[in-house]
């Protein structure tokens, strides 16, 4: 397996270049909470069960990213600050496709 390169930018507006692993089974919101780019409590809260919208982020890049699930949707339509290119961190799979992904963390609501 291999890692990837992605570009995470915080809710500070700090772009943070870092390296995920892709043979973990981590997801996105994993790899913030690793690299403790949210303060802790503030992402994740739901602990990736796609329940709680504190890891939604805007997808800046042109990645295929896997369809969304009933339970992200029905999350994301009742989220704060939810655009064209939200998405739910933990539903994000660290895969080799992911290489090069940029994304920006959703202000905290």
């Amino acid at each position: 397996m291999e890692d990837i390169n992605i570009k995470i930018t915080d809710r500070d507006g700090v772009t943070h270049e870092v390296v995920a692993p892709t043979d973990m089974a981590m997801n996105l919101m994993e790899v913030v909470r690793s690299y403790e780019l949210a303060p802790e409590g503030t992402i994740g809260v739901c602990g990736g069960m796609a329940m709680c919208a504190s890891c939604q982020c805007y997808v800046n890049s042109n990645h295929e990213l896997p369809e969304m699930t009933d339970d992200e949707e029905a999350m994301l339509s009742e989220a704060f600050d939810v655009k064209n290119n939200s998405r739910l961190g933990c539903q994000i799979q660290m895969t080799p496709e992911m290489e090069g992904l940029e994304v920006e963390l959703a202000p905290e609501s």
